[in-house]
């Protein structure tokens, strides 16, 4: 049995701790306050994420890294009018990696303190070996890893890593400021007794998708990856997966058993992954927490997180309102007007206007703090607990019974993509 499914919850996430050191022993310190960042995996998510870091914090971007030569030369375009506009350097064009081993020679460069990983999730694990081998403080997006074995291995690493350097998982809504409050509220017992919950993701048609037709099939699948289940873990652990970071982060507990269903019916892409997740998790104290989600069709964008109390009941949407409603009733102001968010396209890169204003560049400053200062964080078996809860729930669907977080010590099937990405 895994040592990650036999420790208690406190060891679980015990890689998390905090190290205090003298600002003069810190790469990137006070004494030297530019962090200087690189990306590896320069699409619409990851490019967007550098944006805002180079908008909303110190940190400066210095090298750009991509299996295709486009996508770096693209990004540099976008990063560098971000650049522009916050008063900093362009990325010199000598610092733009492309091909397989794009990866290493970022991780091999001594102009790098930080690496931002925004590949297809399926790449998690490998590259984020990679980049702790390397020393680097890392930033990696969800989910670290689409299977189990693949988020064992993260765990692993982190704890490797350990408090030698900072490791954030972009779970941005954690750092959202109506959300921190509203589970500051939560916890002190304005709903009273948490009994159930309900949360729904309700998406369009997955927007990125191009044909390319001059190149190969396996070429387009990677490009095209969002659609892939190997490449993306599905909807539920690829996208859904922040409802139930959220989930965990309030009742502060992973699930313990869950069951669901799923299914294609309405996708017309030549992918392979699902359009719709029913799921309930079940967690301590038994309380129950349905999710569920859609992405097909059009006009279907919305997105909320539910809970209900034995006092009052909560809603938290990505856009309006973030409230309590009963005994104790609180809402958070000046969000403007509920609704359906309007622009797909920017909500399928995270760009959502509401509630999660501030998410993003919260959550990076946290991250560009805890390197100036010294007091590094390590979210990676954080990432790797909800990557799992996740993935649990995909098997429920899957296979149409209930499942165990017990069981998931017994799982060892490795997810292959049979691609080779040194031959595209």
């Amino acid at each position: 049995m895994s040592p990650m499914m036999t420790t208690s919850r406190r060891a679980f996430l015990g890689t998390a701790g905090l190290l205090i050191l003298k600002p003069d022993l810190v790469r990137g310190s006070q004494n030297n306050s530019t962090i200087r960042m690189a990306l590896f995996g320069c699409g619409g998510r990851g490019t967007g994420v550098a944006e805002s870091f180079t908008e909303h914090t110190s940190a400066q971007y210095v090298a750009l890294g991509d299996l295709f030569q486009a996508q770096t030369e693209k990004a540099k375009q976008t990063l560098d009018k971000a650049s522009l506009k916050a008063g900093k350097a362009e990325i010199d064009s000598s610092k733009l990696f492309y091909g397989p081993d794009s990866l290493d020679k970022l991780c091999a460069s001594k102009d790098i303190d930080a690496i931002h990983i925004a590949t297809p999730p399926y790449f998690h694990p490998e590259h984020f070996a990679k980049a702790a081998a390397s020393g680097k403080h890392i930033y990696l997006e969800k989910p670290v890893a689409i299977d189990v074995p693949g988020a064992r291995k993260v765990i692993a690493i982190g704890e490797k890593v350990g408090k030698k350097a900072s490791v954030a998982v972009g779970f941005q809504l954690r750092h959202a400021t109506p959300y921190v409050q509203l589970r500051e509220r939560i916890q002190k017992g304005q709903l009273g007794d948490v009994v159930c919950g309900l949360s729904h993701y309700y998406a369009t048609a997955a927007q990125w998708h191009t044909e390319y037709d001059n190149a190969s099939p396996n070429e387009r699948r990677l490009r095209n990856w969002l659609h892939d289940k190997v490449l993306s873990g599905d909807i539920l652990v690829e996208q859904n997966i922040h409802l139930i970071d959220f989930n965990n982060w309030i009742l502060g507990a992973h699930p313990v058993k869950v069951s669901g269903t799923c299914g294609r019916k309405g996708r017309t892409d030549h992918g392979n992954c699902s359009s719709h997740f029913n799921v309930t998790y079940s967690y301590p104290g038994d309380i129950d927490v349905t999710l569920t989600s859609t992405q097909f069709g059009e006009g279907a964008w919305d997105v909320a997180m539910r809970f209900f109390g034995t006092k009052g009941s909560s809603m938290c949407k990505y856009d309006a309102p973030v409230n309590i409603v009963g005994v104790d009733p609180w809402e958070y102001p000046g969000l403007g007007d509920s609704g359906q968010v309007k622009d797909a396209a920017q909500a399928q890169a995270g760009a959502f206007k509401g509630a999660l204003d501030d998410a993003d560049a919260m959550k990076e400053q946290h991250f560009i703090d805890s390197i100036t200062s010294g007091k590094f964080i390590n979210q990676a078996a954080q990432g790797a607990e909800s990557t799992l809860s996740a993935i649990l729930g995909r098997y429920a669907a899957y296979t149409g019974r209930s499942w165990k977080w017990e069981e998931l010590a017994t799982v060892n099937e490795v997810w292959s993509s049979g691609l080779n990405v040194a031959k595209l």
